[in-house]
């Protein structure tokens, strides 16, 4: 009895951990594309996502990533694999909302039912005035070696003038 109240107890808190949205920004999806075509379940595909920067205003990110099909896609219990791809762009002129970290999290999402989440995470290269974009995946054990960097140099925009330096924003 105090095993099975246990098991529903962590089911509910990771099931509840599932339902708030743990991402910083909000994704867009551009497209999919199907790469394994699956007889009587949802094909795998590529997903590519937009998403822009919460704290960076005129720079925006794309990512592609995975998506399993079959029985467990199908039903959202996959776990999806670690490859994912992203470039990052300036769309307008830059603007810091507000000042943040070295590696803060501009955008994540789970990989899996419950362990498993990609990231991507915000940098500043202060020698060159260069927003630096990385995305990668981890596990609450393990997590994955592959990761895909993109880089956006903070480069005037118009007639905006001077442009800002990355190193007063992000610390």
């Amino acid at each position: 009895m105090l095993l099975r109240r246990w098991v529903l107890a962590a089911l509910a808190l990771a099931l509840s951990g599932m339902m708030l949205s743990p991402a910083s920004a909000q994704e867009d999806l551009i497209f999919r594309k199907s790469t394994v075509w699956k007889m009587l379940t949802p094909n795998d595909k590529l997903a590519v996502y937009g998403v822009d920067d919460p704290i960076v205003e005129g720079v925006a990110c794309h990512y592609t990533v995975p998506e399993k099909g079959g029985v467990s896609g199908m039903f959202g219990v996959a776990e999806e694999v670690s490859e994912v791809s992203l470039a990052c762009r300036q769309i307008g002129p830059i603007k810091f909302k507000e000042k943040a970290g070295q590696g803060d999290v501009v955008f994540r999402e789970r990989r899996s039912l419950i362990w498993k989440k990609m990231q991507i995470v915000r940098g500043c290269d202060a020698k060159r005035n260069v927003l630096v974009y990385l995305v990668y995946t981890d596990k609450l054990i393990d997590g994955s070696p592959q990761n895909s960097t993109s880089t956006v140099p903070v480069m005037p925009w118009g007639n905006s003038g001077e442009p800002p330096k990355c190193s007063e924003w992000i610390r």
